[in-house]
């Protein structure tokens, strides 16, 4: 059996056998209370007896930032021994801290993405330090605070100015008594700020400092050590900490807590060599360390906060009106159009809420979202280039991650810019969906309940217009439309992608009729359902007064392509937005996203599910919407009991009052032709009077002159500064 002593700071004495690597191993700590001269004396007294010493807190050497120096008393305790090696834990500790924060992220993929990390303290924890600067740029050391109570360092910023500050802390700590190289836990002599810990979502280094100098409150926070006892989380617990993560291998089996330092565990690894007189080099050490099979402890402190499935969407202003609604900026109403939607494009992405209550029927599974905000609109989106809407997307990935989400979701127009998803995917480090596949389940479902209200007893017979049918949405609806009526009109300003389309419905449902057209023309008059999904503004999408009686319109759109004036022209034909969801559980948005409580739009309710099946993987991307796709998901909806909300159009819901009037319009209109033709006159004369538009966006809605430059400048300065301030408190 192989015998090591490890002796620590603190008092009294325990001994205990664990079986390590296969091998069974006599452990005995011994507490010196920080005394060099009792170290000394234990050592001589065990020299030869034992196969390794391990020195808890009695550093040879201190490293910060790079920079390293002798420690004074330290550097002399190794020769108190002639025979058994004496090890620190350094010579392991930076390797197994680089390798833990790669297996934490493997068992907790997004734990350190982008968070706000505080060293508390860096000192020794090099490895570490190191490893999560590469997983975020929001890095910061809390020694100079912790040590001399004086303001941390900012970031790590570049090496060499790194350097130059840490050299005067380690000059002063290079004769520091050793409890104050690490301090214990208990009340701190002085207080320390609370700032650096209210800024960081996690804080790294040693347990005892922490609990020393760490505020009362730690809410929602993860901790990140080298080990920790029962007793140290239960403190922690008390304060409100989420996540404790031990970054040490634990000795007493695989997924038990991390309760060794890496100076017991690099005793252990001394003892257990093959060949005693291996040198104690860093080659020795990493095929050691190779030998053991571990994962980080990732220990949950709160129930609440365990097992939740996180993801994140992006919403926008739909037009300035949304801008000008919005509780921080209902000062812009008294500036022109113009000018506030132009410059609100330039403000950085902003958190908005957290979504809360989802959880699945079927499997438990809780999940928790976050809304993020572009505050440009698509008019902005589309004019700025694509570049400028990634770019945004990009950053706004980053915040998601900070939230620990693992999927985004891109909602409205950002779905649409540029190649759909497929750049931010390939350039953001988490998955990314458009949540297209559920719109269009959704859309077809939504749509087949408003036929079916209208009065259609077999929709085989029907027949079905699609505008803007090359689209992505669309042109999958196409298809999926053709296979269950037989008869459709493809509508697109693409008549090369029209021909293919058609040839493709073709070659899968054969015997469906299928006809083209660039415009829908007097082609709509025959259609029983019109779903229309362009990316038009400024037009008139359809001519609504030529529908034929109890037409059904589903408007996918988002800004939609209908307007509540053109709809209100034909009281016969019903007008609905794409499918609206109710996600399970007892959701809670906390913003208002222009729907009525507990209801979601479908591309949010694809990443929600997603998050609750745990498919964190890049699933609705580009313009090539596969039907395999579209029905997993529909199937992965009924699985977790995502509804079809209750349809409706603008603002309001389509009540069972709203159907019957329709459908009485609609049956006198087919039985009194002559009837039907003056209302289809008369609407069409008043149509002359409604505003040429769609997205909200009216083709005498030009630009307006220039404005004087100072006020451009000024509203520009007080967008982005307000911008970033509501990105700070948010975050």
């Amino acid at each position: 059996m192989k015998k090591v002593i490890v002796i620590h700071l603190g008092d009294g004495e325990e001994s205990s056998a664990i079986t390590f690597l296969g091998q069974e191993i006599q452990m005995r700590r011994i507490g010196c209370h920080g005394d060099a001269e009792r170290v000394r004396a234990v050592i001589a007294e065990h020299d030869g007896e034992v196969d390794a010493i391990g020195l808890e807190g009695y550093p040879a050497e201190l490293e910060l930032g790079g920079v390293r120096v002798a420690h004074e008393v330290g550097t002399s305790l190794a020769a108190a021994a002639m025979l058994t090696p004496v090890v620190d834990g350094g010579g392991i500790r930076p390797g197994l801290e680089r390798w833990a924060v790669i297996l934490a992220d493997r068992a907790e993929p997004g734990i350190f993405s982008q968070k706000h990390i505080l060293m508390a303290p860096g000192l020794n924890h090099g490895g570490l330090a190191q490893a999560l600067d590469r997983r975020t740029p929001h890095l910061r050391y809390g020694d100079p605070d912790l040590f001399f109570a004086l303001p941390d360092f900012p970031g790590v910023g570049s090496q060499r100015a790194l350097e130059q500050a840490v050299k005067p802390t380690l000059e002063h700590l290079k004769n520091a008594p050793f409890r104050r190289l690490l301090p214990q836990a208990g009340a701190a002599g002085q207080p320390r700020s609370a700032a650096p810990f209210e800024w960081a979502d996690v804080i790294a280094g040693d347990m005892s400092a922490i609990r020393r100098y760490a505020p009362a409150q730690l809410k929602h926070k993860t901790v990140a050590v080298e080990w920790a006892s029962e007793e140290d989380l239960d403190d922690l617990r008390q304060r409100g900490v989420a996540i404790v993560v031990t970054m040490m291998p634990a000795l007493d089996g695989a997924k038990a807590l991390g309760r060794w330092s890496a100076a017991t565990i690099e005793a252990v690894l001394v003892a257990l060599r093959t060949n005693p007189e291996m040198p104690l080099t860093e080659d020795t050490y990493l095929d050691l360390m190779a030998d053991i099979h571990w994962t980080p402890h990732v220990r949950y402190l709160q129930a609440q906060e365990a097992g939740i499935n996180r993801f994140a969407f992006v919403i926008h202003p739909l037009n300035v009106r949304f801008i000008h609604n919005s509780p921080q900026f209902g000062w812009t109403k008294f500036l022109p159009d113009d000018l506030v939607e132009r410059f609100a494009a330039y403000m950085p992405p902003m958190y908005l809420s957290r979504i809360t209550g989802g959880q699945s029927p079927t499997t438990g599974q809780r999940i928790e979202g976050h809304l993020i905000t572009l505050a440009a609109t698509p008019r902005q989106m589309m004019q700025q280039g694509e570049r400028f809407t990634y770019d945004r997307l990009n950053k706004a990935a980053r915040i998601a991650e900070r939230r620990g989400a693992r999927i985004m979701g891109l909602g409205a127009f950002t779905s649409v810019v540029g190649d759909a998803g497929i750049t931010v995917a390939h350039e953001a480090d988490i998955a990314i969906t458009s949540g297209n596949s559920l719109t269009v389940a959704m859309t077809l479902e939504a749509a087949k309940k408003a036929v079916i209200l209208m009065g259609a007893t077999d929709l085989t017979k029907g027949k079905a217009m699609i505008v803007g049918a090359t689209g992505s949405i669309a042109s999958v609806c196409s298809r999926l439309i053709a296979q269950a009526i037989g008869n459709v009109v493809l509508v697109s300003i693409e008549p090369e992608k029209l021909i293919e389309l058609k040839r493709t419905i073709q070659k899968e449902t054969p015997g469906c009729e299928v006809t083209i057209a660039t415009k829908t023309g007097d082609l709509i008059a025959d259609c029983d359902l019109i779903i229309t999904a362009t990316s038009a503004f400024g037009q008139r999408v359809i001519d609504i007064t030529k529908c034929k009686p109890g037409a059904v319109i589903c408007d996918v759109a988002r800004p939609p392509d209908i307007n509540p004036a053109e709809a209100a022209l034909r009281p016969d034909v019903l007008c609905i937005e794409s499918g609206e969801v109710l996600i399970p559980g007892d959701i809670d948005f906390g913003y208002d996203i222009g729907l009525p409580p507990k209801t979601s739009y479908a591309c949010l309710a694809e990443t929600a599910l997603l998050a609750m099946e745990g498919r964190f993987e890049d699933y609705t991307l580009g313009r090539n919407i596969t039907m395999d796709r579209v029905k997993e998901i529909y199937k992965l909806s009924l699985k977790h009991d995502f509804k079809l909300a209750g349809l409706r159009f603008g603002d309001e819901y389509i009540t069972d009052e709203d159907i019957q009037v329709k459908r009485a319009l609609a049956d006198r209109y087919r039985n009194d032709p002559a009837l039907f033709e003056q209302v289809r006159a008369e609407a069409g004369e008043k149509l002359k009077d409604v505003p040429v538009m769609s997205k909200g966006v009216s083709t005498s809605n030009k630009s307006k002159a220039p404005l004087l430059a100072a006020a451009s400048v000024g509203l520009t300065i007080a967008g982005l500064v307000l911008g970033k301030k509501l990105l700070g408190s948010r975050q």
